[in-house]
């Protein structure tokens, strides 16, 4: 049982798996600094000085343990945009990725070797144009 968990553990599968978790862990900060620390300033300048972390609405206000029950439609806001932003990049690595797959079809060929003077002729040719020998 240890010798299957092993080849488990060891198999390319699992260990891509682990290392796309970790990367996206690490890209899923970068994200939410971007957002938080990069875009939504400017973009509440733009519409007014709002701070969109700070935007909520308020359902109950605050009773015997101090803390208001809110709806915070801001914080939200923010983890779409950086949903967003991460779509977005994963589509270009996945779109990167599959150009990098494709393989390259030759075109089919229009032309061929007369057998007789060597010259190239068009491949539906029956008679050469250079020597005219009849082709088969």
């Amino acid at each position: 049982m240890l010798k299957e968990f092993k080849e488990f553990v060891i198999r390319g599968n699992v260990v891509d798996l682990a290392v796309g978790v970790i990367i996206g862990a690490a890209f899923g900060k970068v994200v939410t600094s971007l957002v938080n620390d990069i875009l939504m300033p400017p973009l509440g300048v733009l519409v007014g000085d709002i701070d969109f972390s700070d935007l909520k609405w308020i359902l109950k206000s605050a009773g015997a343990n101090g803390k208001p029950v809110t709806l915070n439609y801001g914080l939200f806001l923010n983890n779409v945009i950086g949903f967003l932003i991460v779509a977005w990049c994963i589509f270009l690595l996945v779109k990167g990725i599959n150009r990098l797959r494709e393989e390259k079809v030759p075109p089919a060929p229009t032309e061929k070797t007369c057998p007789q003077c060597a010259m190239t002729i068009p491949l539906i040719a029956k008679r050469c144009g250079h020597c005219t020998s009849a082709l088969a």
